[in-house]
């Protein structure tokens, strides 16, 4: 369990001190998260900053605000909803190649703004495209 959960987090402290998760978020909130040993609901404050998910206790993030854990969107595939996997309205999915961790928003629109948000941040900072790539794209698009 432990390998799968560092390919999802990366677990490098680092990481969260270079990017100041409490100063302008591409997007925050409360989501219903599954505990990692203990498989029950629990509810944390999310913030997708930088191409990493940080969630906390409490939605009062600051500078001296503790990270819960954080999820490198550059390992992340696929974001997608849930609602027919888990049986749970405003359900969805974060995939990686080794494995899936789902969520729960608060209202559907909440479900697609954080799947809308956290797709373009996969697509920003995947490992699987790189920066020739997105290069080659655009010009072709502009011809």
């Amino acid at each position: 369990m432990e390998a799968l959960t560092s390919y999802f987090t990366d677990k490098k402290k680092e990481d969260e001190v270079q990017v100041q998760f409490w100063n302008n978020p591409e997007r925050s909130g409360w989501l219903l998260k599954q505990g990692e040993y203990i498989k029950t609901w629990r509810r944390r404050w999310f913030v997708l900053k930088e191409g990493h998910i940080f969630w906390f206790k409490e939605n009062y993030v600051s500078r001296n605000s503790k990270p819960r854990g954080v999820i490198l969107v550059r390992n992340c595939l696929t974001v997608k909803g849930a609602e027919d996997v888990l049986n749970k309205q405003f359900a969805f999915e974060l995939s990686t190649s080794k494995e899936t961790m789902y969520f729960i928003a608060d209202t559907d629109k909440e479900k697609e703004d954080w799947i809308n948000s956290i797709g373009r941040s996969i697509v920003r900072h995947s490992n699987s495209v790189t920066d020739e790539e997105i290069l080659d794209y655009d010009s072709r698009r502009s011809s």
